[in-house]
């Protein structure tokens, strides 16, 4: 038991047991996604405003805690292009970008931010992923890949000005040609090298090329832009100094949003680890393992880290099995930090940018958005909107999601509150189908049949009861109501005062109500409100096919009182019921 419980909280438990074979197959994996982690770091350490040294500090320890703490062990954990977007743009206006303020701003985002993650997955709110659909993620990172791409432009291209200066005086004087020809050429070399072979750590032999070429020609002596000098050794751990209320309350939407953005970057890598293991998804965990990396990350004096989607697909691609090949990857890094950060000072920044780029072009998915046109129009322009708005709100983005969330929320509540209610009639197949769109004749004469495809519950039960009243309204020889009750799954206050409300109208009118399929939750909930096991005016039946042989043999025609000594109603013999029982007819 004991054991159980170690291991659930501290996965690592769980690793098997490395062999010489498997040793050497994590070791392979270990070295393609480690060899990548360096340059991206750089890279979206740039992207994030912070020095490009934290890159590398976000790839070390908060990576290893990462995979110690998280159920999905063969996740690449670090830095990754949205959520460094997120922080920057989030910064931006509040600091310089690089500054010790803006750094100060970036740590305190990654602990809020871990913090967070960490009570979520402790109070298992693992959940709460699932409240942003498909269409808004789509229409969000779509336009935050736009924005990376824009972001990278200059950098790519060595504009040596602003796009302003450009478009009213059109000059290749303002541009650096060799940084030009360094981003053209890395994005050239990355896009191929990702068409032929997939798990090739192209990003390392791009920075690698670039810095050796850039050395040779004396491209950094003649001014050009170049990483420059990175700090050698580990970074040491230390507590920020306190933010003043004012900064920690301009703090907050962007904690809020990168927790949300970096555990769905997490779940999208996840769920496909955990198809590929035929594994249950622990997101409880995952949210406790990425909160931790999160806070290690600032405690580093670095920025928020999640899963990398591409990272954690070449890893599996690689033959990773367990978290051994995340500890070999931290090891190229370490190797790298301590001794190989000198190699780097020659590498273009115009190649850093190509990295970025490159690793966002896969997010631009234009025909996403019309396939979804072609399945929901509503989810559609939920999509689009949640892209305008991501992209009119720049760099407060966030703004773009929390339309989308709302959107989607509103959306959710409409359908809940008009749930799907058709009056069902006897196909000749057999089936019970909508009468009215097949054009099928009532189930028996004076008899209202309707099935609701949702829960009876506040959100859906006063739909019901209009549009029973609607229906019995206009069919005024109607006196038996028959809910079939399989599609509802649970039932409220609310729905069993409902409930009862039916039950009583359809006494009023000397009739029944027939209920059949309840599923044992809602006969549960029925049984303590005391509607059953009996009722006067109420039946109910196992099946819809035992509801449908009793409803085609009702009587014609109204009793006083049931003619038949031995007839009951719920099982209550009529001799026993009260006189409400007077228009009961004999079932």
């Amino acid at each position: 038991m004991l054991r159980t419980v170690l291991r659930s909280w501290l996965p690592f438990l769980s690793w098997p047991r490395p062999s010489a074979s498997l040793l050497r197959g994590e070791f392979l994996a270990g070295m393609t996604v480690g060899l990548m982690l360096v340059p991206q770091g750089v890279a979206y350490a740039a992207l994030a405003g912070m020095p490009l040294i934290t890159g590398i500090y976000a790839s070390l320890l908060p990576a290893l805690v990462a995979v110690l703490f998280s159920s999905s062990t063969r996740l690449g954990v670090g830095p990754t292009a949205l959520t460094s977007l997120l922080i920057g743009a989030s910064l931006t206006g509040l600091a310089e970008p690089g500054s010790a303020q803006w750094v100060q701003m970036a740590v305190w985002i990654a602990l809020l931010s871990g913090a967070l993650q960490c009570v979520m997955g402790l109070a298992r709110f693992g959940w709460v992923v699932n409240i942003v659909t498909s269409p808004v993620l789509n229409g969000f990172t779509q336009a935050a890949a736009l924005l990376i791409l824009a972001s990278q432009l200059g950098a790519l291209t060595g504009l040596r000005s602003n796009w302003g200066a450009l478009l009213a005086t059109p000059s290749l004087g303002l541009f650096d040609l060799a940084a030009l020809a360094f981003g053209v050429g890395s994005v050239g070399a990355l896009l191929l090298a990702k068409k032929l072979k997939p798990t090739f750590p192209a990003a390392i032999a791009v920075v690698g090329a670039t810095g050796a070429i850039s050395w040779a020609t004396g491209y950094a002596d003649a001014g050009g832009a170049v990483v420059g000098h990175l700090p050698q050794g580990l970074p040491t751990l230390h507590w920020p100094g306190w933010l003043p209320w004012s900064d920690l309350g301009s703090l907050l939407m962007p904690v809020l949003v990168v927790t949300l953005v970096s555990f769905l970057e997490t779940a999208s890598s996840a769920k496909v680890e955990s198809q590929r293991s035929s594994e249950r998804w622990n997101e409880n965990q995952d949210l406790i393992g990425q909160g931790l990396s999160k806070i290690s990350s600032g405690l580093c004096g670095s920025f928020a880290t999640s899963a990398s989607f591409s990272r954690s697909a070449i890893n599996l691609y690689a033959g990773a099995q367990t978290g051994w090949a995340t500890v070999f990857s931290i090891g190229v890094v370490l190797v790298v930090l301590l001794w190989l950060t000198p190699a780097l000072y020659y590498v273009p920044t115009s190649a850093l940018a190509a990295i970025v780029v490159t690793a966002v072009f896969s997010l631009i998915k234009p025909s996403s958005i019309t396939r979804l046109w072609r399945v929901s129009r509503v989810e559609s322009l939920i999509a689009i909107v949640t892209f305008g708005l991501t992209l009119a709100t720049a760099p407060r983005m966030y703004w773009g999601v929390l339309a989308g969330l709302l959107m989607n929320l509103c959306h959710f509540l409409y359908q809940r509150l008009h749930p799907r209610i058709i009056e069902v009639g006897l196909h000749p197949d057999g089936s019970l189908r909508d009468r009215h769109l097949w054009g099928l004749e009532p189930l028996a004469p004076h008899v209202l049949a309707l099935r609701m495809d949702a829960e009876l519950d506040f959100a859906s039960a006063s739909a019901l009861e209009q549009r029973v009243a609607q229906d019995l309204g206009a069919h005024p020889d109607v006196r038996h109501l028959c809910l079939l009750a399989q599609p509802i799954n649970r039932i409220d206050v609310t729905g069993l005062e409902v409930f009862a409300q039916l039950h009583a109208l359809m006494l009023a009118r000397g009739g029944c109500l027939h209920v059949s399929g309840l599923k044992l939750p809602v006969e549960t909930a029925l049984r303590k409100a005391g509607v059953l096991p009996a009722a006067a005016g109420l039946v109910t039946y196992r099946t819809a096919t035992e509801a449908l042989r009793a409803l085609q043999h009702l009587p014609s025609r109204r009793y006083p009182r049931c003619p038949r000594p031995d007839c009951v109603t719920q099982g209550v013999p009529a001799a026993t019921l009260e006189p409400t029982l007077e228009a009961t007819i004999c079932v």
